[in-house]
C-alpha cells in the first residue's frame, strides 16, 4: 500500500479519482477483486485525502457510485452469459471460492449482495451470481446501494482516519531504519577492527 500512496501523491486531483474509482468499478465489473482488493484503493483515497490530494466528500461519493454501479455491471453480465461465465477458466480456476458465493447467495438471498460486500473473497462474485440467479434487479439494486454506501462511506473514513498515524508512523519508520542502519555500520567496523588486532598475535 505504501508504494500506490506514494504513486497516487504524485499525480493531480482528478487523476487520482480516476484511478480509486476506475480500480473500485473493475473490481466487481470485471473480476479485478482477485488482483486488488477495491478496499485498499478506496483506504488510499482516504489518507491521501487526509494529505489535501482530493476532497473527502467527493472521493466518497464517487467511490460509492463506483461500486453500484461496478455490481451493477456485473449483475448484468452474470444475467446474460450464466453458467458459461461461471464455468469460464479463470473461475474454474476459484471453484471454490465460486461454490461458497453460491451458498451465500443460497442461504441470504439479497442480503448476501449487501453481505458480499464487506468479504473481498465474495465482492467479485456475488453480483453475477446474483445475475445468474435471475434476482429481480429492483431488489439486488436496494441491497447493492446500501452496500455500497456503507462500504465507499466506511473505508474513506478509515483512510482519512488513519492518514495521520501514517504519516507519523511513515516518519517513525524512517527514523527507526537510519538508526538500525547506522547501528549495523558501527558494529560492524567494530567486529572488523578486533578482528583486525586480532591477526598479529596469532
Amino acid at each position: 500500500m505504501h508504494a500506490l500512496v506514494d504513486w497516487l501523491t504524485g499525480l493531480s486531483g482528478p487523476v487520482v479519482y480516476a484511478v480509486i474509482v476506475g480500480l473500485v468499478f473493475a473490481e466487481d465489473a470485471l473480476f479485478f477483486g482477485f488482483v486488488l482488493p477495491g478496499e485498499t484503493a478506496v483506504i488510499v483515497g482516504g489518507v491521501l485525502a487526509r494529505r489535501g490530494t482530493v476532497d473527502p466528500v467527493w472521493l466518497m461519493l464517487a467511490v460509492v457510485l463506483a461500486a453500484i454501479a461496478g455490481d451493477s455491471v456485473g449483475y448484468e453480465i452474470g444475467r446474460r452469459l450464466g453458467p458459461p461465465l461461471l464455468g469460464s477458466r479463470p473461475l474454474r480456476r476459484r471453484a471454490d471460492r465460486v461454490e461458497k458465493a453460491r451458498a451465500l447467495l443460497r442461504r441470504r438471498g439479497p442480503a448476501a449482495v449487501f453481505v458480499g460486500r464487506f468479504v473481498a473473497l465474495f465482492r467479485s462474485l456475488v453480483p453475477a451470481m446474483a445475475g445468474a440467479s435471475s434476482m429481480p434487479y429492483r431488489r439486488f439494486l436496494l441491497f447493492n446501494a446500501l452496500g455500497g454506501l456503507v462500504w465507499g462511506v466506511g473505508n474513506a473514513l478509515i483512510g482519512y482516519a488513519a492518514g495521520a498515524a501514517y504519516e507519523r508512523v511513515e516518519g517513525v519508520v524512517g527514523r527507526t531504519v537510519a538508526l538500525v542502519s547506522a547501528a549495523l555500520v558501527v558494529a560492524a567496523l567494530i567486529i572488523w577492527r578486533v578482528r583486525r588486532h586480532r591477526r598479529p598475535r596469532t
